[in-house]
């Protein structure tokens, strides 16, 4: 026993001395930063403190975590229950850097993500230093609070939405499209050149991808570049926006917002019944151009609407199609859990605002205390959790055309809604009533009970604000969100976060003057289309200037048009439309494609859940592929498929070699190359060149040359003498060749 309390105190003992700082620690505790040191904190340390550490550990937390408080030098110094946070001069006898760095287990901060290298690099570096902090008065402290609230008042997304002018240039005549004039004056100011047109080709590919999500036939490109008439574009644009496949590819963007899936994850991941009838009103919603206010009435409260229709229940199947566990271990929790989804959703599709970070406190970043989120989320607080409330989630149709998965109440008396602290259902704070983010300076809600007397009429205020021309965000997120499919980023580049955190438009007066004109124009989305295609800036030529490169390296300007990969949605039906093989059908319950077996394997209990459609259904677009949350197609997942359990604003295109692996020796791509061969002999007969040249042409868009088809020829010659293959099985692999081409993948 003596042993082990001699062992304890020299353990403490040698603790304790860690704990004292050195004669140099000493000296740079008591030295007044410099100008670089005081600008290297402010700059890379608080920042950090206040996002990785101030939630659990400052003055502003609802309990401060372990004692220990990181909004001070004083407060650092003194530390926590565990002893002081850092000792100015060595990070190696800091506790601070020794919980950032996780390399301790039993200390591991921020607990949910770990900081990045730099971040870490960042710290012990400031603590090397002697953790210069710049001192601060009460009065710079509120100095500091008062600038931080007037920043949020004059932030450019809180402004009510301007009506810009478009730039009058001296040599335009007044014939200049006003996204043009916008665009180009930016331009001229940067002493860039306005970028040449693109090539009539890549004009009708680009647009027919952008609007479709399929590639042009070879005689529409033909036709369209050998058409000289001025209105051949407009005619072009019409045509496609008047498809049924628009609403098809456009629908998919819609559905990358919404979290749609089919199933409701976790380890059973059962299967949502009728939701597809949601994926097929959003599809007939964009072909018919339904107006976009009138689009976001339906989908929160289209049950309350007094004219609502079929159209108006299925809408509401926005609060089913996302995840849900059926048997949670706290049902309380798990019921915020839904309720938070809900409002995270639609603060970000509709509002562009990330309000979900107020759940267990005010906003670390933008004006929206805890207040507004709990306000916000008791128009929501009356909806049937799901599946709890059995059959209610299936609601029959007006017209007897069956059920749909759509949102009930359980009456018009709403429930009580309070504050959590710090989250937790069990900790009730003030009670709050509906109201709508007060950064917004929004009017009162006008709730009026659903005369039925099934639901309270509050998700009906909510959407008559979130839709109405008053509302500053609205219309700037959705103009936005089409200006990013079109040109491959938004005017503002984080387009479901316009707060504080966001990154601001490169082009504010053109965002305003879009968002403007799309009201104008009754919110109509085909309008807002022909808006932005029948500019130059859209038709400019993807290939940059060495100018443009060195002046623009980010393209922030526009001074070229950015070339993009094609989606994981285009990828996969562009090689069934290209193999003659394409099933143009639309709508209906969803496709079974087939998988592999190791793929089905992947689940707990191997293939629960996924059928296998006939051959025929399988060809259709990929926007009808079955969405299982735990079972992912894919040749679809490969290439960076939006994620089914959370909003994606923005697809990312990653580059990795199980993509070309998966492309060059996965079933789906040799059985579409073996297809695409089978079409070629059927429309060129016997002739080897006819048929590369047709392939070629139907895989990339252009007529080949004669040298590449030379080449083709000679490859398939050399797999028959060289190594033996027969004539098909040679065709079939220069097929499966060229549906690996980048021209196949890439657009410009």
């Amino acid at each position: 026993m003596a042993s082990r309390l001699h062992t304890t105190a020299a353990l403490l003992a040698t603790v304790a001395a860690l704990a004292i700082p050195t004669p140099v620690a000493a000296r740079a505790a008591e030295a007044t930063p410099t100008a670089a040191q005081a600008d290297f904190f402010e700059k890379r340390i608080r920042p950090l403190l206040v996002d990785a550490c101030f939630r659990c550990h400052s003055a502003e937390a609802d309990a401060v975590k372990g004692g220990l408080r990181l909004d001070s030098r004083a407060a650092l110094l003194k530390g926590g229950e565990t002893g002081p946070g850092l000792v100015p001069g060595h990070p190696e006898q800091s506790r601070l850097i020794e919980a950032v760095t996780w390399d301790n287990p039993d200390l591991q901060m921020p607990p949910r993500r770990k900081l990045s290298p730099s971040q870490i690099a960042d710290l012990t570096a400031w603590v090397r230093d002697g953790a210069p902090w710049p001192a601060e008065s009460g009065t710079a402290t509120a100095d500091r609070a008062r600038e931080a609230a007037a920043r949020a008042r004059n932030h450019w997304a809180f402004q009510p939405i301007a009506t810009p002018t478009p730039p009058a240039l001296p040599d335009s005549a007044g014939t200049l499209h006003p996204i043009d004039a916008f665009v180009q004056a930016r331009l001229r100011e940067a002493g860039l050149p306005v970028p040449p047109p693109a090539n009539p080709r890549s004009l009708i590919r680009r647009v027919t991808y952008d609007l479709t999500g399929l590639p042009p036939t070879p005689e529409d490109m033909e036709a369209f570049a050998a058409d000289p008439s001025p209105e051949a574009w407009e005619r072009l644009i019409d045509r496609l926006l008047s498809s049924p496949h628009y609403g098809e590819k456009w629908g998919r963007h819609w559905l990358d917002l919404v979290r749609f899936a089919e199933t409701n994850s976790y380890e059973t991941d059962e299967a949502k019944p009728h939701a597809w009838r949601y994926r097929d009103y959003v599809i007939r919603a964009l072909n018919e151009d339904k107006p976009y206010d009138r689009f976001i009435r339906e989908q929160l409260a289209g049950d309350e609407l007094p004219d609502g229709g079929a159209d108006g229940i299925i809408a509401t199947g926005y609060y089913r199609i996302g995840i849900w566990d059926n048997d949670p271990a706290d049902k309380e929790l798990a019921r915020y859990d839904q309720l938070d989804d809900i409002v995270a959703t639609t603060g970000q599709v509709f509002l562009g605002l990330t309000v979900d970070c107020a759940r267990c406190h005010d906003h670390k970043i933008d004006p929206i205390p805890q207040r507004d989120y709990y306000a916000l989320l008791s128009f929501f607080h009356n909806v049937a959790p799901y599946r709890n409330g059995g059959a209610s989630d299936e609601v029959p149709l007006p017209d007897a055309s069956g059920k749909a998965l759509a949102v009930t109440e359980p009456g018009a008396t709403p429930p009580d809604t309070f504050i959590l602290q710090r989250g937790n259902p069990g900790n009730h704070g003030d009670r709050v009533q509906p109201a709508f983010p007060q950064i917004l300076s929004p009017p009162s809600p006008k709730i009026t009970p659903a005369a039925s007397g099934r639901s309270s009429g509050r998700r009906l205020a909510l959407a008559d604000w979130i839709a109405s021309r008053d509302n500053r965000l609205t219309a700037r997120v959705l103009v936005n969100r089409v200006w990013q499919h079109h040109f491959g980023r938004g005017l503002a580049r984080t387009p479901s976060d316009f707060g504080l955190q966001g990154l601001p438009p490169t082009h504010p007066e053109l965002l305003d003057w879009l968002a403007q004109d799309f009201m104008a124009r009754g919110w109509s989305l085909k309008q807002l289309h022909r808006r932005i295609l029948m500019s130059r800036a859209y038709q400019a030529s993807a290939v940059a200037s060495p100018e443009a490169l060195r002046k623009d390296p980010a393209n922030d300007l526009f001074s070229r048009f950015d070339m993009r990969r094609l989606t994981a949605e285009e990828i996969r039906d562009s090689a069934i439309w290209v193999s003659g093989a394409g099933n143009p059908r639309m709508f209906g319950p969803g496709v079974y494609v087939s998988l592999p077996k190791e793929v089905l394997a992947s689940q707990s209990v191997p293939g629960k859940g996924w059928g296998n459609s006939p051959a025929a259904e399988q060809a259709r677009r990929s926007i009808y592929i079955h969405v299982k949350r735990s079972l992912l197609t894919p040749v679809l997942l490969g290439f960076d498929l939006a994620e089914t359990d959370r909003s994606t604003p923005v697809r990312f295109a990653t580059t990795q070699p199980t993509q070309a692996l998966g492309t060059l020796n996965g079933t789906f791509f040799n059985e579409r190359a073996a297809a695409l061969a089978a079409r070629v002999r059927r429309e060129c007969g016997d002739s080897l060149e006819a048929r590369v040249r047709r392939t070629l042409h139907l895989v990339t868009g252009r007529p080949p040359s004669p040298a590449e088809t030379a080449r083709g020829v000679g490859l398939i010659q050399t797999l028959e003498r060289e190594d033996g293959t027969t004539p098909d099985a040679a065709m079939n692999a220069f097929c499966l060749l060229a549906l690996n081409l980048s021209e196949f993948f890439y657009l410009d």
